[in-house]
Parts: C-alpha cells; sequence; structure tokens
C-alpha cells in the first residue's frame, strides 16, 4: 500500500514550533502538542480550551480532522469534544483543542503533550436535490439502534 503525502503548509505561533507528529510509520493521525507555558488542570466534568501553536493552510479538496487519542480516553477518561473535530480547508486560524476530562480524577496537561490527532481526508461536496419523495428501503425511517445493538 503506498500512502499520498500532501504537502501542508504550516505556520507557527510563538517559538516552540510544535509540528503535529506522527508516531509510527502508518499512522493515521499526527499528534497535536499542547502549546502551553505551563501546565494546566482538568477538573472532573471539565473542559479546557487547549491551544496547539498551529495554523495550517489545508489544500482545496482535504479537511483535517481533529480527535481524541486513544489511550488518553482509555487510561485517564480525557477526550476532544466535537470529535471529530472538523477544519475547513479555508480555515486560517490556531487550530484549538477542547478537552474534556470524563474521569473522577484531576487531570494535568503539560506543556508539549500529545493531546489529540489530527487526520486529513479528502472531502466531497454534494448538491442537493429536492424531492416530493424519497425512494424506498429496507431499512425505511428506522434508527438509534433498530439494527440491533
Amino acid at each position: 500500500m503506498q500512502i499520498s503525502h500532501p504537502q501542508i503548509k504550516i505556520h507557527y505561533i510563538g517559538s516552540d514550533n510544535l509540528t503535529p507528529l506522527y508516531a509510527s510509520e502508518l499512522a493515521s493521525g499526527a499528534d497535536l502538542l499542547a502549546n502551553i507555558p505551563q501546565a494546566l488542570v482538568i477538573a472532573p466534568g471539565e473542559r479546557l480550551l487547549i491551544p496547539t501553536g498551529v495554523q495550517l493552510e489545508i489544500p482545496v479538496g482535504y479537511e483535517a480532522q481533529v480527535r481524541s487519542r486513544s489511550g488518553l480516553a482509555w487510561k485517564s477518561g480525557v477526550i476532544c469534544l466535537n470529535s471529530p473535530g472538523t477544519i475547513d480547508a479555508d480555515f486560517r486560524g490556531e487550530i484549538q483543542v477542547i478537552l474534556a476530562n470524563t474521569s473522577q480524577q484531576e487531570f494535568s496537561i503539560r506543556p508539549r503533550m500529545r493531546i489529540a490527532q489530527l487526520v486529513f481526508a479528502p472531502v466531497v461536496q454534494v448538491c442537493f436535490v429536492s424531492q416530493n419523495l424519497l425512494s424506498s428501503s429496507h431499512r425505511g425511517d428506522n434508527g438509534f439502534g433498530s439494527t440491533g445493538i
């Protein structure tokens, strides 16, 4: 399998140059790092907006998705809200991550800590066509667990 490597232009905010990092050769997600001067504590049930210190110029036809890191979620109960969070190709602001603590313990976010994953994906924009009636299907309008749990 061949992995494509489109170029993504990056601008650093501050002097740390916290480039997202792929943790393994075939990783789908690049780890985003916390661009904070000192540790921050997320109390149980609370959420914080964590800066990453990077702005991206995503090519037209792509998006970036911000996702939770599985180890952080499993071991500490810390997840990304609005996950996956979509970063559109025309957004030029700093990437920030909404982290929530779902555990019963305080959690400390350290400077340069890997806090989320950034996954790039192709984008398809559709044309919506108004119809008076949609075609039928076996499933119909059954949802929310109708196919089993």
